[in-house]
C-alpha cells in the first residue's frame, strides 16, 4: 500500500470518508452530504444528479429516493453507479464507483420516519420524474396524502433506500500549483482487500 498520512491517513476507507464528512459538516454552509450521482439508461446514456448521502457504512454509501424515479429505474436496471462528493471549503473530494443494492428494510423505516412530516407526505405525493400538469396537481397530491395519511403517514412501498458497495474509491485533497493528492483504492470484489495506489495529479 501507498504511504499515506495527514488526511490521507488509515487503514479504513470508510472511516475516512467519515471523518472528511464530519469536518464538512462544520465548514460548509449547505448540504455538506450532497453528492453528484451518476447512472446510464439502457442505451448507455449517462446521467448526473445531486442527492444526498444519508450514511457512510462499514462497506457502503447509502441514499434515498422514490423507486418509480428514473434514478431508480436506471440503478436498478444497471445495478451499478458511480458518485463525487466536493467540499469547496475543504478543497477535498471522495470520488467512488461500485455495485448498487436496494436497502429496503428497517434502515429505510428508521430514516423515512425521522424525515418531517411534510417530506414524508411529500414522499407520497410526488409521481417523481413524471410529467406534472402544473403546480396545483401536486398540491392537490399533497393535499389528498394529508388527508389519507394524517400526522403519522407510513413509508410508502414506492421509497426507499440504496446502498453503493465500492470497487473503486478516490481520496482527493487540493495541491498547490495543482499537484493534488490522489490515493486511489480499489478491490476486486465486495470481499476483497483494498489496493492503494498514489496517483499522478
Amino acid at each position: 500500500m501507498a504511504e499515506r498520512t495527514g488526511i490521507f491517513a488509515g487503514d479504513d476507507p470508510f472511516a475516512l470518508a467519515r471523518t472528511w464528512l464530519a469536518e464538512a459538516r462544520t465548514q460548509e454552509i449547505n448540504d455538506s452530504n450532497a453528492m453528484a450521482l451518476s447512472s446510464v439508461d439502457a442505451e448507455g446514456m449517462p446521467n448526473v444528479r445531486i442527492v444526498l448521502l444519508k450514511s457512510i457504512e462499514d462497506n457502503g454509501f447509502v441514499f434515498f429516493t422514490n423507486y418509480g424515479s428514473v434514478k431508480a429505474q436506471e440503478l436498478d436496471q444497471s445495478g451499478k453507479a458511480a458518485f463525487v462528493i466536493h467540499w469547496k471549503t475543504l478543497r477535498r473530494q471522495i470520488r467512488a464507483r461500485g455495485i448498487i443494492s436496494r436497502e429496503d428494510g428497517p434502515i429505510a423505516d428508521e430514516y423515512y420516519a425521522s424525515r418531517s412530516l411534510k417530506s414524508r407526505l411529500g414522499a407520497w405525493a410526488s409521481d417523481q420524474s413524471q410529467p406534472l400538469e402544473n403546480r396545483a396537481a401536486l398540491e392537490n397530491a399533497l393535499a389528498k396524502a394529508t388527508a389519507e395519511h394524517g400526522d403519522n403517514p407510513p413509508r410508502p412501498p414506492f421509497w426507499g433506500g440504496y446502498r453503493l458497495a465500492p470497487l473503486e474509491l478516490e481520496f482527493w485533497g487540493d495541491g498547490e500549483a495543482r499537484l493534488h493528492n490522489r490515493f486511489r483504492w480499489r478491490r476486486a470484489s465486495i470481499d476483497a482487500p483494498w489496493d492503494v495506489t498514489l496517483l499522478n495529479p
